[in-house]
């Protein structure tokens, strides 16, 4: 495997760092929320030893300083979209956990030409997917959870490679902001035409009604298969067991699930 190498791309008016890790095809990977590319991990150096792996510090997050404008999936999805055609990529998977998920499922919605499959780790499709209790930490995420959080890997990985480590409670309230935004995204996901993995723990803070409901919109739950497996649909579902939102990421099982559903030829109708 190469050994990573930092770079920046000037999108959207953000310096947009990312990293390559490994040789192959490409596949975007994105973090979670107040999570960097430091924090990714294992399942960076798995999904890496067969792929060529582009993981990015979303806005505000990591190596990528803020800039004077909302946190929003959408922008977001922009400067992925801005990444990838600066790099000169026709098409890419993309992965996506989390905040680094709903991310990536809007690249698909807004870019669906750059995107060849996708991989949603931990995502709901609309904000009452989550169960009222998640929904509530969201409600009251701020700046002053900051002193609080200070003893947390989180924090700690935050001030060692944010060009402005101070800003922490600042991007504290732009996610707030961000995560009481209503939003649903039924529709958008039922007219995706690529093949996509849905990923989730069985303790998750997604509902799993709500998985169900994400899977069915996508073509699958539908039907029987058929014992020749000719109904198969184009997108999976896998539930992960032991596991919670909060540590899935970290699990071996994830990058394990991942790699079978890219490597596979791509269905004869997308």
């Amino acid at each position: 495997m190469t050994m990573p190498k930092g770079n920046y791309a000037d999108v959207n008016g953000l310096r947009l760092y990312y990293e390559i890790h490994g040789q192959g095809e490409p596949l975007i990977l994105l973090h979670g929320g107040l999570h960097n590319v430091a924090l990714l991990g294992d399942t960076l150096t798995q999904l890496a030893a067969a792929r060529r792996v582009i993981a990015v510090d979303l806005q505000g997050h990591g190596r990528t300083a803020d800039i004077d404008r909302p946190i929003r999936y959408e922008l977001m999805a922009d400067d992925i979209a801005g990444l990838i055609r600066q790099l000169g990529l026709i098409q890419t998977d993309v992965m996506g956990y989390s905040l680094g998920g709903g991310t990536a499922l809007r690249v698909a919605i807004q870019h669906p030409d750059l995107v060849r499959k996708l991989v949603l780790v931990s995502v709901a499709c609309k904000r009452t997917g989550s169960y009222p209790e998640v929904l509530a930490g969201m409600d009251q995420m701020g700046g002053a959870a900051a002193e609080f959080m200070k003893q947390s890997p989180i924090y700690q990985s935050y001030g060692q490679v944010s060009p402005t480590p101070d800003k922490f409670p600042q991007l504290l309230d732009k996610m707030g902001d961000m995560l009481r935004q209503p939003y649903d995204w039924s529709n958008d996901v039922a007219a995706l035409k690529m093949p996509v993995l849905l990923i989730f723990a069985d303790a998750d803070s997604v509902t799993t009604d709500h998985m169900a409901e994400f899977y069915k919109l996508l073509g699958g739950g539908q039907r029987d298969a058929g014992w020749d497996g000719s109904n198969m649909p184009k997108s999976q579902l896998a539930l992960l067991p032991g596991l919670t939102h909060y540590n899935i990421f970290a699990s071996p099982l994830l990058p394990a699930v991942v790699a079978p559903f890219l490597y596979a030829p791509m269905p004869a109708r997308v």
